[in-house]
C-alpha cells in the first residue's frame, strides 16, 4: 500500500495535479502519525495495511461530515474540495460492498454463528469487521444486522 501511495505522488506530482498531490501528502502524513503513535522496540515496521485501509476510511468520513457541514452553512466551494478529496482518497481504498451484498453478508453471518437476540449484535459486528474491515459500512451493515435479530 505504502508503494501504490508512493508511486501516485510521484505522478501526481509529475503531472503537476496539486489536489491530488496535497490528498496524498495528507495520507502519507496520517500514516507517519499512526506509524509514530505504535511504534515500540517489537513493531519497527509500522502500521500493516489493514491499519492504513482503517486510517483512510477514517479519513473519507471526517470529510464527508466536513462537507456536509460545509454545505450546512452555505460554503459550497469548501464542500466541493472535501468532496474532490474524498474521490481520491477512495481510489486507494478496496471497493465497497453495496447495500443488496451487505445484507446478503450480515443474513449469512448471522447463521453462522446462530446469532438470536439483539444481544448477539456485538458478536456479529466483530466477526463482520473482523472480515470485511475496509470493505464494508458497518453503520449499514449496524441497521440491517439489528433488523434481522429484532424479528
Amino acid at each position: 500500500m505504502r508503494d501504490i501511495l508512493e508511486k501516485s505522488l510521484k505522478d501526481a506530482m509529475r503531472a503537476r495535479d496539486s489536489q491530488k498531490t496535497s490528498t496524498i501528502r495528507l495520507i502519507n502524513a496520517a500514516i507517519k502519525d499512526r506509524d509514530i503513535a505504535i511504534r515500540s522496540e517489537d513493531n519497527l515496521e509500522g502500521v500493516s495495511n489493514e491499519e492504513i485501509i482503517s486510517i483512510l476510511s477514517k479519513m473519507v468520513k471526517q470529510r464527508q461530515e466536513s462537507a456536509k457541514q460545509y454545505e450546512e452553512g452555505g460554503r459550497l466551494e469548501l464542500a466541493q474540495q472535501e468532496f474532490e478529496e474524498i474521490k481520491i482518497i477512495e481510489t486507494f481504498l478496496p471497493k465497497q460492498l453495496d447495500l443488496n451484498e451487505t445484507e446478503e453478508i450480515v443474513k449469512k453471518t448471522i447463521l453462522e454463528i446462530n446469532a438470536s437476540s439483539l444481544r448477539d449484535m456485538g458478536k456479529v459486528m466483530n466477526l463482520l469487521k473482523a472480515n470485511y474491515s475496509g470493505k464494508m459500512d458497518f453503520g449499514k451493515a449496524g441497521s440491517v444486522a439489528k433488523e434481522v435479530l429484532s424479528k
